[in-house]
């Protein structure tokens, strides 16, 4: 049976997505997902929904796919524990933590791999599956032949992505809205860099627009052909949607899904009416329709990315341009017919906008969007307020935004429908919520006698090309990386330059992005590096570990594959992996709370690097004829458009070589130096060697998250309450209490390696 798998946002949305036809639907809880922007679920609405949605056969899945940072581990725990005891029928996942947890508490949880996971490859699924994965979501990056070879290679249960927004990067590898403060795409986050308006400095001049902003996925004409291919369920993006959008989108797919077999050509056509409506982005059927891969990274670009076309989703209304209060009888209206869960619907204001061309009415839907990307909610128009001798139009919109804020036209009233309920009435029943257990306690594996005689502490640089290998000398490093690429793939294979060191200094980095196209040609390359004397590897995709799991050598966890937490070092060291490179995005504290004093020589720290904030599986188009842009807050970015691919980077560094003798005292003795995707030249090296050794900051960097760690909404929350009650308590004479565990510290061990 193929499986129509909708979004649901918030109870309107679950509504129309059972309403037309949905097998099943994908949502949110409060957190550990990643749109943490949306409304998503109570407790106890999660619970009725569950229990209301396995009386009519339907399935509800729980999106659990953000990284998990240490001191969040114990908070997993109890909400993987509370799933477990409600019962949904899988779990989208990213963090390998949650599979690791798992395995060990909650064997009967069924996982589903996140398409942030990153997989798209036939070894990719197979380990996964090894580890009792379920369901692999796979990367929206590949194409019809791809996920061909992989339904044929494995009969993995898959699911892709139909219909719905667009990510420019490889999925699971941005880090732009990371860098730009904290707010990390990995974390249900992301503050959307790629829509944003930039400024590029082209031949002659400056030209502006939408340069990464893509167009929105449809593949109605290619339902019949993943059907045959072996698909298994077909996803609608869109939890930030409204049930309107919901409602046609699913109407649509489903329409083609249950008449393509009698009418192909007219069941097409006829979805293509009911997507009418949509007043998204223009329409793209992304890597769909290629050759060969070749043919896909030249020229997947001209079918994505336009821009001319703005950020924002749906028809344009205006900035919003002056707010009041929501009449009182207004709110009293909406207490008096939305459930009291419903609260997000209640905190409104009303609103006047300019600048568009249509006015909206009671029952359009709309989207707003915060002028600084912090923030994106869809709304449904209540009511409508003409002011006397006035053009002014008051519409109610959600408290929080403000003047100047964009809104768009999402779904008109006369394209709505009323759908049944599908939570009961009276939900007062259903009152289970995580409760405070405590998370017993792992220990990364110790390290042995000579365990890491491959992994000497000292200086690590890592770079592009073979010329480099031989600039960065003056370093002294202990090993050097080398990222493999199209350059220096062809260099080692046909031994074309004899470098300057021994193969057992040398480590060759793999790409974080392994598809099913590329999968079969690297596997034979490397069983030839293998074979000519190469040992050490840095693995940043599941993939490679399966690719080099039987072949004797080293592998070093890189900074792609994601260790935020002992609980993912614990599942990458059961895959006989015991060196990691810190994921550029992490905080020294988080660092520190991961890795205990006895097992920190298993790190290898980056201190310097150009982190690649967008990587995109396509060369950029020919007109777009720049090397640097920027964003209207006059940051500087830099982008590299090559056969691998293109790379956006900061034309800053992110660097705390500065602090190089204190990350030492900490325990971590392993520093990498990483020049990846950029040029060496002698000045940085000296400029670098010298802020190490006098511990003087790098001018013009950036610390990116190494001090503040990432941006935390709850964490912002908690510090306001606690300067409150210390003004409070220095009002009223009282000293704070001394901080401590609130619960027993419990002794009980988990297991290390399994």
């Amino acid at each position: 049976m193929i499986e129509l798998l909708a979004p649901a946002g918030n109870i309107e949305s679950l509504e129309a997505a059972i309403g037309e036809g949905a097998d099943a639907v994908y949502l949110g809880l409060k957190s550990f997902n990643a749109r943490l922007r949306t409304t998503n679920f109570a407790w106890n609405q999660f619970e009725a929904a569950v229990d209301s949605l396995h009386k009519q056969n339907k399935k509800i899945y729980v999106t659990v796919n953000t990284v998990c940072e240490e001191r969040e581990t114990e908070r997993l725990y109890r909400f993987l524990s509370y799933l477990n005891e409600v019962g949904p029928d899988a779990l989208i996942v990213q963090d390998y933590a949650i599979m690791r947890m798992c395995q060990e508490f909650f064997p009967n949880l069924e996982l589903h791999a996140s398409t942030q996971m990153n997989v798209e490859s036939s070894n990719a699924v197979r380990l996964l599956q090894k580890c009792g994965v379920k369901r692999m979501v796979l990367a929206r990056e590949l194409g019809l032949e791809e996920i061909k070879k992989i339904k044929q290679e494995t009969n993995a249960d898959l699911e892709t992505f139909v219909h719905g927004a667009l990510c420019v990067s490889e999925s699971g590898l941005c880090l732009f809205s990371s860098f730009l403060g904290g707010k990390s795409a990995n974390r249900g986050m992301c503050a959307q860099a790629c829509r944003r308006f930039y400024t590029a400095e082209v031949p002659g001049g400056e030209r502006q627009g939408y340069y990464f902003s893509p167009c929105d996925l449809q593949l109605i004409d290619q339902i019949p052909a993943l059907i045959e291919a072996g698909v298994n369920s077909f996803k609608i993006e869109g939890r930030m949607k409204s049930a309107e959008y919901v409602g046609s989108v699913v109407s649509a797919y489903r329409y083609v899904i249950d008449h393509y077999k009698e009418d192909r050509k007219g069941s097409i056509a006829a979805a293509k009416r009911m997507l009418a409506s949509d007043f998204a982005r223009s329409k793209t059927t992304y890597w769909y329709g290629f050759n060969s891969l070749e043919e896909g990274v030249e020229n997947a670009a001209s079918k994505i990315l336009n821009p001319e076309q703005a950020g924002g989703t749906g028809i344009y209304l205006g900035k919003i341009a002056g707010t009041k209060p929501a009449p009182k009888e207004l709110i009293q209206a909406l207490k008096n017919t939305l459930s009291t869960q419903d609260s997000s619907q209640i905190n409104i204001q009303m609103a006047y906008l300019k600048g568009g061309s249509y006015d909206p009415d009671p029952g359009d839907s709309i989207r707003l969007h915060k002028s600084d990307d912090t923030g994106r909610v869809s709304h449904k128009i209540r009511t409508v307020e003409v002011e006397e001798n006035s053009e002014k139009r008051w519409i109610d919109i959600p408290q929080g935004f403000t003047k100047d804020d964009d809104v768009y036209l999402l779904q008109m009233k006369s394209s709505s429908k009323r759908y049944n309920r599908v939570l009961p009435s009276d939900i007062g029943k259903y009152r289970k919520q995580p409760k405070d257990e405590i998370l017993p306690i792992l220990d990364i594996t110790p390290v042995k006698a000579k365990e890491l005689d491959y992994f000497p502490d000292g200086i690590y640089v890592q770079v592009s090309s073979i010329a480099d290998v031989f600039a960065i000398q003056a370093l002294n490093p202990v090993r050097v990386i080398i990222e493999y690429n199209s350059e220096t793939s062809y260099d080692l294979l046909n031994h074309k330059t004899v470098i300057p060191f021994s193969k057992k200094q040398l480590y060759i980095s793999l790409d974080p992005f392994c598809s099913a196209a590329q999968e079969d040609k690297l596997q034979e390359e490397l069983m030839l590096l293998i074979k000519d004397g190469y040992s050490n590897f840095v693995v940043n995709n599941i993939a490679h570990i399966q690719m080099l799991k039987d072949q004797k050598v080293k592998l070093i966890a890189g900074p792609y594959l994601y260790t935020f937490n002992r609980w993912a070092v614990s599942w990458l060291e059961n895959q006989d992996i015991g060196a990691f490179i810190m994921p550029y995005e992490n905080s020294r504290r988080n660092l520190e709370a991961t890795f205990d004093q006895n097992v920190r020589s298993r790190v290898l720290v980056p201190v310097f690097a150009y982190p690649a904030l967008f990587r995109m599986r396509f060369k950029l188009p020919a007109d777009y004829d720049f090397t640097y842009f920027e964003d209207k807050e006059e940051k500087v970015f830099k982008v590299n458009s090559t056969k691998d691919g293109s790379f956006v980077m900061p034309e800053e560094p992110f660097a705390i070589t500065d602090k190089v003798s204190f990350i030492k005292q900490a325990g971590f003795n392993k520093i990498l130096i990483d020049f990846s995707k950029t040029k060496v030249n002698r000045n940085q090296i000296k400029t670098i060697a010298y802020s190490m050794a006098k511990g003087q900051p790098l001018p013009d960097s950036s610390r990116f998250n190494w001090k503040d760690g990432f941006y935390s909404p709850q964490q912002i929350e908690e510090y306001k309450a606690a300067n409150e009650r210390a003004a409070l308590n220095k009002m009223n004479g009282k000293k704070g209490q001394p901080g401590g565990r609130s619960k027993p510290f419990n002794t009980k061990k988990g297991k290390g390696r399994r």
